[in-house]
């Protein structure tokens, strides 16, 4: 039977792949950039439907924060949409994942993903809401626009920020939810808030370190 294919070309992508035999592959996750720090992995996983595949990350012994792979457990997706649990142990250094694909290509993540794409959406469409101004700090090192969002009239300065480390993509997601609550008109609890303060939100922090797949640094 042919081997599986993996790859990480694409947002967010990392994994370093050191043998493939079948459906059992042998990877490593590359460091940040200029850094020892590693930890975030997402890569896709192609050839393997209907096949239990094994996946074994080798180097998580000296990843960033060894101590949170006991009784951790690797996301997957099918979709790119719904990320679900895999069975996943650790031992001596190494973290296995094994799962049976019920599709052609299946996304393997540290946690859910929010790639840079879902991040434009976000802010342009919180910055179609009204009362709220889309401000760009500057530009990243690869050229990549920060973006702040600016909302409320009080005189309380309220600064939220997200993913000053880039594996810490919850964040987002936790951004997302803070941005739709924020923008509600109904809600009176945001309504206080915008009348109270006035609310300076940067949803990604470091936009190059999300689209290279690093765990803390640009």
């Amino acid at each position: 039977m042919n081997d599986i294919l993996i790859d990480a070309a694409f947002d967010a992508g990392n994994i370093e792949i050191l043998s493939i035999s079948g459906a059992t592959a042998r990877l490593a996750i590359r460091k940040d950039h200029l850094s020892d720090f590693y930890q975030w992995f997402h890569f896709r996983v192609t050839g393997a439907k209907g096949r239990p595949v094994t996946l074994k990350i080798t180097n998580c012994a000296g990843s960033a924060y060894p101590g949170g792979w006991p009784g951790y457990r690797a996301r997957w997706s099918e979709d790119r949409k719904d990320w679900r649990c895999a069975e996943t142990d650790y031992a001596d250094g190494v973290l296995t994942i094994t799962h049976t694909p019920q599709a052609d290509a299946i996304w393997f993540a540290y946690f859910a993903p929010y790639s840079m794409e879902q991040h434009f959406d976000l802010v342009q469409r919180t910055a179609a809401q009204p009362g709220v101004t889309l401000v760009q700090l500057g530009e990243t090192l690869d050229g990549r626009p920060m973006d702040m969002l600016r909302m409320g009239n009080g005189a309380k300065q309220v600064w939220l920020y997200a993913r000053q480390h880039p594996g810490e993509t919850m964040a987002e997601w936790w951004m997302e939810g803070a941005l739709d609550l924020l923008t509600d008109l109904s809600d009176p609890v945001a309504k206080t808030l915008r009348e109270k303060s006035k609310l300076h939100i940067v949803p990604n922090m470091n936009p190059d370190g999300s689209a290279r797949g690093h765990l803390r640094t640009n």
